[in-house]
């Protein structure tokens, strides 16, 4: 066994089935809407999104009866919430077990601001052992999480952002008695970038023997340690019996130095950012384990620190005396050296030269590229040129975890890394980035409830009050509820903020397939809330609604009105670009107007010339088959990784949506429908003029509902 690849030959569930190999250059004929840098270049194929692995029972809380009751299902889209026991988990065994720092990070959102200035943050999961298992995860490996959360809303927001990632929470354990912690990051481009560590008593350092007890480390491709798991005296010896074990089995350890002195006292709280300094509780600690290690990756800093050398040779030496594994040092911009055997005989590869947005994070990156070609047996030059990549990518993105490259980017950035020096400005790239990061959504079945004049003009010819709409929508949104957890496909619904706020807010965070209504009602051109400042309007929705914008048009509309909707729609596609919102656009033709021929197509076309790349389009309920699979092909050029089409209903009855679900459904693309007053507008009708109750319309609807679905399973 050679200290530079991994022992374990790679197994056929671990490389790539996650995640779907998928082109990752942009196709020809587009431009980007976000920068200068993308390089077109012509493609096909199918997307790259993760599938999610294992199977999971249905909701917890069954039927509700009212929409602040609803069952709470897993974030990922369409996925039910999970409560599989280890013992019964279909999920695979995983190739890495991460353990050490995971916290939940506070990211601030004004850039060069010090922490005091700082007016708001963005929330994302951290800490380097769940930084490098995002990462991970993201390239293709089957991966673990050995760690504690407290019983608090960060603790839930852990399991659910590592479930959304796909990455195996059975070892994840829930600690009564402490918090998860946090830490506040500014956002910074240089060396000197502060953070404060909020560790008092943090569940993730209260990992017991019983915990590692339960991990299947003999089975793992490899265990990587962090050595911020080393703090803490019960779970260093802990941590020490984990690594035995490994050893016993044959299983690898990689040790990831990750030494942050303020968690150690041996820095002051307000050092957060200080990488210097040691005591000699940290030596023996870090010596406890150097001796079972074949991977160990640290900075500089980090070398001297848990040998207490004075220079970094001398550390390395220091180090060498006690282990055969394959050292790494990150070397920040520089790159990174790898020793295999005689500190003289150091190989270094360079970084990449790239324009710096935020230095943290790209650690963690460089670990997760480095793993996952280490695991793949590579050399380790080839290992330090997938971390170098990794971790020029994050350092030109906000955050950390979010930052984490796919395998798809990786690729399409590595063999122009030496002069692609802004990656932030490239906008096939964040494209690439933005898609095959998101979940997979097949079957979707939305009950669209978003509309607002026609409700308006129904209640009005009904004799009822505008304010009976809200309530209207309230029982549509409980009548979902009702379906939601006995439907075979995939839930979803599409409400508006003008009469469905309190069923938007009581549906979102139950891991529904929720999206929203950005236009304002009927207008053409397009006109969207917030007017100018869509970003700002999009900065205060909760980040898993999806952003649906109707846009009335024809190929053969007037030049002039064509500029203004194209214009408006790709600052909405900006915004949702700049905030991770995904993006659904409703094509309806204006009124007296069909779309006949080529014109569904045509008009895709045009939004895909102009660099506007939606994840979903909501169309019409044409029944040609022929303009569908037209359709489908110009999105398959447009944008490889769409997640698909939705039929529409436009007030369609049952035969006619029969036929276009038979036509729709034969275009790979189509993955479901959004239908809505073909569902509700009957009994809604007799409800605004007195002759429903509230639980008959409900049973109406939810009726309704349930007979689309079973028309669209068996269309398709």
């Amino acid at each position: 066994m050679t200290a530079c690849t991994a022992p374990h030959p790679r197994r056929s569930s671990s490389s790539g089935t996650r995640r779907r190999t998928a082109p990752s250059s942009p196709p020809s004929g587009t431009r980007s809407p976000a920068g200068p840098h993308s390089r077109p270049v012509g493609t096909d194929g199918r997307p790259s999104r993760p599938r999610w692995r294992g199977s999971a029972p249905s909701p917890r809380g069954g039927r509700s009866g009212s929409t602040s009751s609803l069952p709470r299902r897993d974030r990922r889209e369409g996925a039910p919430l999970s409560t599989a026991s280890p013992e019964t988990s279909a999920a695979p065994e995983p190739d890495l077990i991460s353990v050490g720092r995971v916290c939940v990070d506070l990211y601030a959102e004004q850039e060069g601001a010090p922490l005091e200035a700082v007016q708001s943050f963005r929330t994302y999961v951290g800490g380097s052992a769940a930084n490098i298992a995002v990462g991970a995860a993201r390239q293709g490996l089957d991966v673990a999480v050995l760690t504690r959360v407290g019983d608090e809303q960060l603790g839930r927001l852990v399991r659910e952002r590592f479930t959304a990632e796909g990455i195996d929470t059975r070892w994840v354990t829930t600690d009564p008695q402490r918090l998860t912690p946090m830490v506040l990051l500014a956002v910074r481009p240089s060396d000197d970038f502060p953070r404060i560590f909020y560790y008092p008593e943090p569940a993730d350092l209260g990992v017991r023997q019983e915990d590692v007890d339960a991990a299947p480390i003999e089975r793992a491709r490899a265990f990587l340690l962090g050595g911020s798991a080393l703090i803490e005296p019960a779970m260093r010896s802990a941590m020490q019996a984990a690594v035995k074990r490994a050893r016993e089995h044959g299983t690898p350890v990689a040790l990831d130095l990750d030494y942050r002195p303020v968690l150690w006292g041996v820095a002051d709280t307000a050092q957060g950012g200080q990488m210097t300094g040691t005591d000699a509780d940290v030596v023996r600690a870090y010596e406890s384990v150097l001796p079972s290690c074949e991977l160990v990756v640290g900075t500089e800093e980090e070398f001297r620190s848990v040998v207490d050398a004075d220079d970094t040779e001398a550390a390395l030496r220091a180090v060498r005396e006690q282990t055969s594994a394959l050292l790494v040092i990150k070397h920040g911009a520089a790159g990174a050296t790898a020793y295999a055997g005689a500190i003289s005989e150091g190989e270094h590869v360079a970084g990449f030269p790239v324009e710096v947005f935020n230095s943290v994070g790209a650690g963690d990156a460089f670990m997760s590229g480095f793993l996952r070609a280490w695991l793949d047996g590579d050399a380790p030059a080839r290992c330090i040129e997938r971390g170098n990549a990794a971790g020029a990518l994050v350092v030109s993105r906000h955050g950390c975890s979010p930052a984490m490259p796919t395998t798809a980017e990786l690729d399409y950035f590595l063999p122009q890394a030496r002069t692609l020096e802004r990656p932030r400005e490239d906008g096939w790239l964040a494209h690439l980035h933005k898609a095959t990061t998101r979940p997979a959504v097949d079957d979707l079945q939305v009950l669209a409830v978003d509309h607002r004049w026609q409700l308006e003009e129904l209640a009005e010819d009904l004799g009822a009050p505008r304010t009976s709409v809200a309530r209207l929508k309230g029982l549509l949104a409980e009548a979902f509820t009702r379906v939601a957890a006995d439907l075979e496909g995939t839930p979803g619904i599409l409400l508006d903020d003008v009469y469905g706020r309190e069923p938007l807010e009581a549906v979102t965070g139950q891991g529904y397939w929720v999206a929203r209504a950005v236009e304002l009602a009927g207008s053409r051109p397009v006109a969207l809330a917030g007017g100018d400042d869509v970003t700002a309007t999009l900065r205060r929705w909760p980040a898993e609604q999806v952003v649906k914008c109707m846009v009335y048009c024809h190929p053969d509309d007037d030049p002039a009105l064509w500029h203004t909707q194209e214009s408006r729609v790709l600052r909405l596609a900006e915004a949702c670009m700049d905030l991770d919102r995904a993006l659904m656009l409703e094509l309806q033709t204006p009124s007296g107007r069909r779309y006949e021929g080529d014109d569904l197509p045509r008009t895709l076309e045009r939004f895909y010339r102009i660099g506007v790349r939606p994840e979903w389009w909501k169309l019409p309920p044409v029944e040609d088959a022929e303009q569908w699979y037209a359709s489908g092909e110009v999105v398959r050029r447009g944008d490889p990784h769409c997640h698909g089409l939705l039929v529409l209903g436009q007030s369609a009855a049952t035969d006619q949506l029969a036929a276009s679900f038979a036509a729709a459904a034969r275009e790979p693309l189509c993955k479901g429908f959004a239908v809505g007053r073909s569902i509700f507008a009957g009994p809604a009708s007799d409800w605004f003029g007195g002759r429903l109750d509230d639980e008959a319309l409900v049973n109406a609807i939810a009726d309704n509902y349930r007979a689309i679905a079973r028309l669209w399973a068996q269309r398709r």
